[in-house]
């Protein structure tokens, strides 16, 4: 999730009172809320610098505020209406988790039974793999890396399945960070697992029978999967920074973890169905509400916190409703290209959804909780956001034993440097700060900043050391988020020897493209199939976060619940027969850019892909400044880089197929093995 700014006050229960004054009491209730609504989103819209934004506030059975502002297309004459469809990303995991508890409920599936009594084929290179359960896919304590993003994000490719269906195999050669269920860190494979298992059990694909059991039953007509047939153009264009061109529709085949489409009204309206029993059991509804992080490793003073999973969502109390005495269910999505935030409050039968096209997830959870905030206020309930403050607390002489905290701390953002000296300091420097900040120890045993806005604690727990950050951060218009994470975790010894820091200092700023995402992956226009190996900023014996185990295993040591150690993976290096070296990291395989040849300058050429169906790169070279037109066939695509690595040519996304090659660029074509590609060189 995004870092989200310094605290500010969000006075906007002063707001709605004074325009309660001002209008007939009939009308009042409609008119400040649709405003509150309208503000809020405003303000998501404009802190994220999103291209639009779509909302709805549910309640008791009823959308009472819903609405879009920003454009539709950025080149498009056609207005935004609420029949516009986002991407809701991992949003996507509620659907799931309630699909899974459809089925539990049916008595079909024991959430604590393994998931291999389900998935007889799944197997793993750790046999702790036998331990996972169907509950740990849906509270994120699983054990497993994190993504297999192999082919998961597409654009305008709904039928292909590849991501899902390779999974299985993918796992076969992975290990684990942490052991079965002992702590909950964000796993979106979990998800992917889930998916497959809802499957097997239910005998029909995914998307059928989120239609079936959900979507139809609830009356939601515009909620989709990108396997359905739908209007694709109700879908909010999408945009690469600021270009103006747009891209294809996102189409994630990871639908359980996320690829669900849907409109605002029909997102709020399928969270105010989890208030009641329309879809699931009470039973069911508790156990999504449980705070499941709580059976592992996990911080103190979590209570209201923007992380505490259950089952499904990444916070079951939420702070400024945690002071009322209010259970919020949350949870965020992210896409590449869409942003999406949903709150619950089961005990007052209210939902508030916000989708954006570009923005920022943390963004859209703060307008849905100020939404809420409002309608709670039309209904006579305080929730007041003026505590949104740390307890002071006394300076004191620090423990000597905490000095032995400092080193190198590291997370899956980046790595840190914290020094702790005898007087009570303590200084914090991240990756790509100039100067420390700093703090101070206090009696509760923290340590503050001078403004007394951030709590920063150093614990201990079997063994392995962690920042925990405890903070209130908010912006203006918008209602404040409480978090209580561990951020950061010191990092352990190195094992590195002479031999293995001598080959990877060897491999010092080489960088390594991608060779087996198809060619319609939403990676090669974001220019994210490169990798870089890069020794420079890391602790001595790392690479970045990743402890060099020998010459060509770089593996994932931090064990970090909730966010800090998610999405990790074992870096390995393996050469083929003629010396090229690749680097591969949870089914993702990158060539050596070195390695690549000169594309042809001649006036005619062909590329064909070979039999192993990997992507084939080439260097610019001495073409630089020519113009190549490439006849793509149907099946393939190709891109084109410049030398910052940025894609200026994509066929796929943008319908290019004439370009000027950039100097010290790179060109890759992709597509089924055998597929050829005609080029011609100006």
């Amino acid at each position: 999730m995004e870092q989200m700014m310094k605290r500010s006050a969000a006075l906007l229960l002063a707001l709605i009172l004074s325009v309660v004054l001002a209008l007939p009491a009939a009308a009042a209730e409609e008119d400040v809320v649709g405003q509150a609504a309208y503000d809020a989103a405003a303000g998501a819209m404009t802190y994220g610098d999103a291209v639009s934004v779509q909302y709805a506030l549910w309640h008791d059975g009823e959308i009472i505020a819903s609405g879009q502002q920003g454009v539709y297309s950025k080149t498009e004459n056609r207005l935004l209406t609420a029949d516009n469809l986002y991407g809701v990303g991992s949003v996507s995991k509620i659907y799931t988790t309630v699909a899974m508890m459809k089925l539990v409920d049916d008595g079909k599936v024991d959430l604590d039974a393994p998931v291999k009594r389900y998935l007889p084929e799944f197997t793993m290179a750790d046999s702790r793999y036998k331990d996972i359960t169907v509950r740990m896919l849906l509270n994120h304590s699983s054990g497993l890396m994190g993504t297999t993003s192999l082919n998961a994000f597409l654009l305008n490719d709904g039928d292909n399945d590849g991501a899902v269906d390779g999974l299985l195999e993918q796992l076969k050669t992975q290990t684990f960070q942490a052991d079965p269920g002992a702590y909950s860190v964000y796993c979106n494979d979990g998800f992917t697992l889930a998916q497959l298992v809802i499957e097997r059990v239910s005998g029909m694909p995914f998307e059928d029978f989120l239609r079936q059991e959900i979507a139809e039953p609830l009356g939601l007509t515009a909620t989709f999967a990108p396997q359905d047939d739908f209007d694709q153009s109700l879908l909010a264009k999408t945009y690469i920074g600021q270009s103006t061109q747009a891209l294809p529709p996102e189409t994630l085949p990871i639908v359980g973890a996320g690829g669900i489409y849907a409109s605002a009204e029909d997102l709020a309206a399928f969270g105010g169905a989890l208030c009641g029993t329309d879809l699931l059991s009470e039973t069911s509804l508790d156990a999504m509400e449980n705070a499941e992080c709580l059976r592992g490793l996990w911080p103190e003073d979590s209570e209201g916190s923007l992380l505490s999973y259950g089952l499904g969502w990444d916070a079951v109390s939420l702070y400024p409703f945690s002071g009322a005495g209010i259970q919020a269910l949350v949870k965020g999505g992210d896409t590449l290209s869409y942003h999406c935030g949903l709150i619950v409050l089961p005990e007052y039968d209210m939902a508030a959804a916000v989708l954006t096209s570009g923005g920022i997830s943390s963004y859209n959870e703060m307008a849905a909780a100020s939404m809420l905030i409002a309608a709670l206020a039309a209904e006579g309930v305080t929730v007041d956001v003026s505590t949104a403050v740390l307890d002071e607390a006394a300076a004191a002489a620090m423990p000597e034993a905490l000095t032995a905290c400092s080193g190198d701390y590291g997370s899956s953002t980046g790595l840190a440097q914290i020094t702790v000296t005898k007087d009570g300091a303590l200084s914090l420097t991240m990756a790509g700060m100039e100067e420390p900040m700093t703090f101070t120890y206090r009696q509760d045993g923290t340590f503050r900043d001078e403004g007394n806005t951030v709590a920063l604690r150093l614990t201990e727990e079997d063994g392995h050391v962690y920042l925990q950050q405890i903070a209130y951060t908010g912006l203006p218009g918008l209602a404040p988020f409480y978090s209580a994470e561990y951020i950061y975790e010191k990092l352990p010894q190195p094992v590195a020897d002479e031999t293995t820091m001598a080959a990877w200092e060897a491999r010092e700023g080489k960088i390594y493209a991608q060779i087996n995402e198809v060619y319609t992956s939403a990676l090669y226009p974001f220019g994210a199939v490169f990798g870089a190996v890069s020794l420079v900023g890391s602790p001595e014996g790392y690479l970045s976060i990743n402890r060099l185990e020998d010459g060509n295993t770089a593996a994932p040591v931090l064990q970090i619940p909730g966010v800090g150690s998610r999405d990790s993976g074992v870096i390995e290096m393996v050469a083929d027969e003629n010396g090229v070296e690749y680097m591969t990291m949870n089914g993702a395989v990158y060539q050596d850019t070195d390695s690549f040849s000169p594309i042809y300058g001649g006036a005619r050429s062909h590329c064909t892909i070979p039999s192993s169906g990997y992507a084939r790169w080439y260097d610019v070279g001495e073409s630089s400044g020519k113009t190549m037109t490439v006849t793509v066939p149907e099946g393939g695509g190709f891109c084109v880089y410049d030398g910052s690595l940025q894609a200026v040519a994509a066929s796929w996304a943008y319908g290019t197929t004439t370009v000027e090659l950039p100097e010290n660029g790179f060109v890759v074509f992709a597509g089924a093995a055998g597929t050829v590609f005609s080029v011609t060189m100006a």
